[in-house]
């Protein structure tokens, strides 16, 4: 092994040092679900829904949906603990091709866009403390980036800590609103409106607004490699992550039904600030912005974190462009820095030209046909992999994972619903790795 590259080793697939704990993981898991979305989702979940009680009913069946989908998925990383996530599930699973596809739309558009949207998002909220113009703000974006890019290279276990800080940071907002809305005397939100239903559409939509405040837990899968035992540690931590923040989820909309009236919540387009304000005065504002602040950062060294692992566990294989330099691991801190790097420069280019929003935008459709193939992937592992004494199965099988693709397939119908042209656009966009992938396997004999 060379002073400036350290290959992989190990059932892992990863030359990466095992420094995440179980308590990082599950930060990861949390933190990377709980973005911003908990503070702005409610009143667009409760427009859809018609009615408070059917609102937690979205909540809590998106919630279903998502732990179906998740506790499906563990089966796979318990037995497939590979680094890449959901990359090297699938290679395994369907065939390089498709593996490739999902690591060439991960690594090139959508981890650096949505890094890029965080980062931009950070700096758009904390002009709420220290007003700036949109140059000023790209410029503290990629402040921000560049210092969680350092700390991730430094050491993953500075991102860890950044992780757990951020994560119990933002639920203190979450925590606080939940506990005074609770307690509160009056219930405005519930008031006059029991008698107001919604139709299957409606409904439908309802649960599909809070699929999206839902998402992003997958990528703790990615940080396999660096787990001491991950096919034990990742189903623990998907379980126990998930299971939290759908309890997070529901009692927060509680609190706000009792702190805000329904007209108002429908209304707003921040109703956890309005929450805040009504509950706790005229500093509940700044309150809840700080809380979206952290809670945004939380997010964004999350995806920076697990994005890097995609196109690492590809420069390992061989089949992405420029692998040599990607799989390399620093020498000196056992991070895959070049990856993160990597990462950074691309989000810094979407940063400054604006395109993040319409990037992810257009690759919704794609990448939930591939979250929805991982999903149905435990039905193939389950007849070409003989079960092992005291490795983590889906309980309910195979009713779980039939949950969990009607919940993708349920995104997917929307999706294309709704943009059939951004949808053709993503298929088209990913279908540009095909060319990629078979150049680089005429130029790279593949290493096992």
């Amino acid at each position: 092994m060379s002073n400036t590259s350290k290959t992989s080793s190990g059932p892992s697939g990863s030359g990466l040092k095992k420094s995440v704990t179980f308590l990082e993981a599950m930060a990861i898991v949390v933190g990377m679900i709980i973005g911003s979305g908990i503070f702005l989702k409610p009143g667009i979940v409760l427009a859809s829904a018609g009615s408070p009680w059917l609102s937690i009913l979205a909540w809590v069946a998106g919630g279903i949906i998502t732990l179906a989908s998740a506790l499906s998925v563990a089966e796979i990383a318990a037995t497939i603990p590979k680094a890449g996530g959901l990359y090297a599930y699938l290679e395994d699973l369907y065939g390089e091709v498709v593996g490739f596809l999902l690591g060439w739309v991960q690594a090139v558009i959508s981890y650096p866009a949505s890094v890029a949207a965080l980062a931009i998002a950070f700096a758009s909220y904390s002009g709420y403390f220290l007003p700036m113009n949109g140059i000023q703000q790209k410029l503290l974006a990629i402040g921000i980036l560049l210092f969680i890019l350092l700390m991730n290279v430094i050491s993953t276990k500075y991102g860890g800590i950044i992780q757990l800080v951020a994560t119990a940071g933002k639920l203190i907002p979450v925590v606080g609103i939940v506990a005074f809305g609770l307690i509160s005397g009056t219930q405005p939100g519930f008031a006059g409106v029991s008698g107001l239903t919604a139709g299957a559409a409606g409904f439908g939509a309802a649960i599909l607004g809070t699929l999206w405040a839902y998402d992003g837990w997958i990528g703790v899968t990615n940080m396999a490699g660096e787990m001491k035992n991950p096919a034990k540690t990742l189903p623990k931590v998907i379980l126990i992550g998930v299971s939290f923040v759908i309890g997070v989820y529901v009692l927060f909309n509680l609190a706000i039904f009792r702190a805000l009236p329904f007209e108002q919540i429908v209304s707003s387009p921040t109703p956890g600030a309005d929450a805040a304000q009504a509950l706790l005065g005229s500093g509940g504002g700044a309150f809840i912005t700080a809380g979206i602040i952290i809670s945004v950062l939380g997010a964004l060294n999350g995806y920076l974190m697990t994005a890097a692992r995609v196109p690492q566990a590809m420069g390992e294989r061989g089949i992405a462009p420029f692998s040599d330099f990607l799989r390399r691991i620093h020498p000196r801190f056992d991070t895959p820095a070049n990856a993160l790097t990597f990462q950074a420069a691309l989000a810094i280019i979407y940063i400054f030209s604006g395109t993040f929003n319409t990037l992810t935008d257009l690759l919704v459709f794609v990448l939930w046909i591939f979250f929805t193939a991982g999903v149905f992937g435990v039905f193939i592992l389950r007849r070409t992999a003989a079960p092992s004494a005291g490795r983590y199965r889906v309980p309910l099988y195979p009713v779980t994972p039939i949950i969990g693709i009607a919940g993708g397939l349920y995104i997917l119908g929307s999706t294309l619903t709704d943009s059939p042209g951004r949808s053709l656009i993503g298929i088209g966009i990913t279908l540009i790795g095909l060319p990629v992938f078979y150049y680089m396997k005429r130029r790279t004999r593949r290493t096992p």
